[in-house]
């Protein structure tokens, strides 16, 4: 296996791990939502829409993240071999 095909190896399974870690916080956020802003209310005093609009923009930030980060190189990688 050469340096290439580990480092594309390595890219897929970020990419993957990411993903699900993105799934996993939109399933929780969606599923248990009263029970999350409970959570974050008691140490942050947000307003039901300023919760949302964090965890909107975290999880757009968090996603950019693996695509300039994980996808993109990835991408690259698969281009040049």
């Amino acid at each position: 296996m050469t340096v290439l095909e580990q480092v594309q190896e390595v890219l897929v399974w970020c990419t993957v791990i990411n993903y699900v870690v993105l799934i996993v916080w939109f399933a929780v956020f969606i599923g248990a939502h009263d029970w999350l802003y409970q959570l974050h209310h008691r140490w942050f005093r947000l307003s039901p829409e300023h919760f949302d609009a964090v965890h909107y923009a975290g999880m757009a930030v968090y996603k950019i993240g693996i695509l300039i980060f994980n996808l993109v190189p990835m991408v690259a990688c698969f281009l040049i071999s």
